[in-house]
């Protein structure tokens, strides 16, 4: 595909650097020289300086045979514009960054689409939305739903206390014949190296493992993980950004009972005036006596989304000193992915990896209509709607040439969630739920395309 980005920002040259590494036509266009110079140096695209609102710009970028247009500059008036602007000359289909979240809420009535913007993202809403689902699955480190919820992915790390610890996949199944989950990816303690689970595959202590199951399945996933689900009520957020603001008024709307801790006073006061239901501090959250004042440790969850990754890793382990039962920590640095569970913090999230995830379906073959990545694993989660015309329609899954790289999770059809074994046959309009390492995707994408 040939991609064109705008902003060579943290979000843009994410984008760019996942997108690269799958061989895609990628161009960076960005007005900040040294941006573009270091992607430039550190990637294999076509940088461009200049102004993404810029006609001239856009035709010598050859966007008139792009496939694809992503504006993610920190202006959303300058994504909105190259958005209308590329289509006008000829672009296939186009995705801006915003920051003002009622776009997104009232994006039917606006018709943005009719403008030539097909899709919103916001990477604050993205985290948002991440936040509460982690809340409502409190004793796992990472979750996403499919289809409101019809399927659900789970990770959890395995206690010594795990049911199914020492035993192989088939041995747990047959121990287990109610189960109503599959394993989908399993990441041993002290590794990078993320594997499919098969049959002969043992569970050891320690492993990072993701599930996926139906609603009726997350209460036996308690149970089998060693894991309780905790009930949330008092939260406790760090930091009055766009993410806290969001995260404090819709959970305020869910009856949470909330805490802000904002350093900035005026800031601190308009906070007050836009969330009534919450408690809004003014104060340094970073001073642990300021904490201890707020009763830090009668709060259920923590949840650290100031603009400094270090705080809010900081604060999260201060957080969990006093016995918290769940810790969230947005940070921008992708490498300290990989210390959250060495260092005790129950997750971290990152809205570059937000946003690539919410972009990356666009880019997908096939009928992608989800994809999200697991942390820290070298994995991919996609949904797609299979098509009268897909190799997959009217086949048994044990009849399949399917990657050993990538697993089935489960299908929904007509709404409803199911944990599909070898004999199920899957049919056109089934959302098939797929975990696949990179060396996979292309194989699964032909079988659905």
């Amino acid at each position: 595909m040939k991609i064109i980005i705008a902003g060579a920002g943290e979000v843009g040259f994410h984008l760019a650097k996942l997108l690269s590494f799958e061989s895609q036509d990628i161009t960076l266009i960005d007005i900040d020289k040294e941006s573009l110079n270091y992607a430039d140096t550190h990637l294999d695209i076509k940088v461009f300086k200049g102004d993404a609102t810029s006609v001239s710009v856009l035709k010598e970028a050859k966007v008139s045979s792009c496939d694809l247009v992503i504006g993610v500059t920190a202006s959303e008036t300058t994504n909105i514009t190259l958005c209308l602007l590329a289509k006008q000359l000829g672009c296939k289909r186009t995705i801006a960054r915003i920051s003002n979240t009622e776009f997104i809420d009232n994006k039917d009535e606006i018709k943005f689409y009719n403008m030539g913007i097909d899709e919103l993202i916001s990477p604050e809403e993205l985290a948002s939305e991440e936040i509460q689902l982690l809340l409502d699955q409190s004793a796992f480190n990472d979750s996403y739903e499919f289809e409101n919820g019809a399927l659900i992915m789970v990770g959890t790390s395995l206690q010594r206390t795990a049911p199914f610890i020492g035993k192989s996949v088939k041995e747990a199944a047959r121990v287990f014949p109610e189960l109503n989950f599959v394993p989908i990816a399993v990441q041993r303690f002290g590794t990078q190296y993320t594997l499919i689970p098969r049959g002969d595959t043992v569970f050891k202590e320690g492993d990072q493992v993701y599930f996926v199951t139906a609603k009726e399945g997350v209460g036996e996933l308690y149970k089998l993980t060693g894991k309780t689900k905790e009930a949330i009520r008092n939260v406790m957020i760090l930091g009055g950004s766009k993410i806290g603001f969001k995260t404090a008024r819709d959970l305020c709307s869910s009856k949470f009972r909330v805490k802000l801790i904002e350093k900035d006073k005026s800031k601190a006061f308009d906070l007050a005036d836009e969330l009534p239901n919450a408690l809004i501090i003014n104060g340094d959250g970073r001073n642990v006596e300021l904490l201890e004042e707020e009763d830090i440790s009668s709060m259920d969850a923590f949840i650290s989304v100031t603009g400094n990754s270090e705080t809010n890793i900081m604060s999260c382990l201060v957080a969990k000193s006093k016995n918290i039962k769940k810790t969230i920590a947005l940070v921008e640095n992708m490498d300290y992915f990989q210390l959250s569970h060495s260092i005790g913090i129950d997750t971290l999230i990152n809205k570059k990896l937000l946003a690539a995830n919410n972009i990356f379906r666009h880019i997908r073959k096939g009928e992608v209509v989800a994809l999200t990545r697991l942390n820290n694993l070298n994995a991919e989660m996609l949904e797609f709607i299979v098509k009268p015309s897909s190799e997959v329609n009217g086949k048994i899954i044990k009849d399949l040439d399917f990657p050993r790289s990538a697993i089935i999770g489960g299908v929904i059809r007509d709404g409803q969630g199911i944990i599909a074994l070898g004999d199920f046959r899957i049919q056109a309009g089934d959302r098939v739920v797929v975990c696949c390492l990179p060396s996979a995707i292309k194989r699964v994408e032909k079988l659905f395309f």
